[in-house]
């Protein structure tokens, strides 16, 4: 897998308020604060594009971006509520000043013009089927040894939960964390499921939908970092991380989860 640079960049002033609902200005301002070196091109082409339509039917509301480490290796760990997660995420992570890279299962890269896009943003196939747990996710953990920000999403597939929780994650970003040693930054996802539901083909725009976006600080894993990995350690970090992103999903919805849900 080909690698990128480390983005360089520099914040766009005056900042975008934290915690703030964005007008539409101040969403196209949004935009120009983007992280755009080490994009590639056809990743770079995708990210304007859709950046117009979360422009056009969307305000966001961001708060923590401060947590995301302006260089080094990172992982940032998100909740699924919709196809639109990734856009939004990306946004954030953007204008954060770091370049995400998502993981992906492999069969992607030999679909036309989704392919290209992948190979272009130095996105990292999930070898499923992989003969090791470590096998599969290879790839990422060079990634970030190298200095990429790599952002997953835990639960690997949009929330059961009737309430739109987040349930319990795979151990995949708990892996490559334990392994490599990188932060883990909670990202909380909210609205991304009124803008473009899963069931739904094209997005609900109109009324513009509110977006939340709020990361939190790094996950303590310290005292797990030179445990074997073991399933029970691997288990323990995973609902750490879930548990972090609960966190900040609960201050954006004002409710708590319940407590005896799966």
């Amino acid at each position: 897998m080909a690698l990128r640079n480390r983005t360089r960049w520099t914040p766009l002033e005056p900042a975008a308020p934290e915690g703030e609902l964005l007008t539409f200005r101040q969403m196209s301002t949004y935009g120009r604060r983007f992280a755009r070196r080490g994009r590639g091109p056809w990743y770079s082409a995708a990210i304007e594009v859709i950046w117009q339509f979360l422009v056009l039917f969307s305000r966001f509301r961001v708060r923590g971006a401060r947590h995301i480490p302006a260089s080094g290796g990172v992982l940032v760990a998100s909740n699924h509520l919709s196809f639109a997660d990734p856009a939004t995420a990306t946004a954030f992570c953007l204008a954060a000043g770091r370049v995400p890279r998502y993981l992906a299962k492999s069969s992607l890269w030999d679909v036309p013009v989704l392919g290209r896009i992948m190979r272009s943003g130095g996105h990292i196939p999930v070898y499923r089927g992989a003969a090791t747990a470590s096998g599969a996710y290879r790839d990422a953990v060079v990634a970030v040894r190298a200095g990429e920000c790599v952002a997953i999403f835990p639960e690997s597939t949009f929330s059961k939960d009737p309430d739109g929780w987040p349930m319990k994650g795979k151990t995949g970003a708990a892996r490559i964390a334990l392994e490599t040693g990188v932060p883990v930054i909670p990202l909380a996802n909210w609205g991304t499921h009124h803008l473009l539901p899963a069931t739904a083909w094209l997005p609900r725009g109109v009324p513009r939908k509110t977006v939340d976006l709020v990361a939190g600080p790094p996950v303590d894993l310290s005292d797990l970092r030179d445990a074997e990995l073991t399933r029970a350690v691997l288990e323990e970090a995973t609902a750490r991380i879930m548990a972090a992103i609960t966190e900040l999903l609960a201050g954006i919805r004002g409710v708590r989860p319940p407590v005896d849900r799966p």
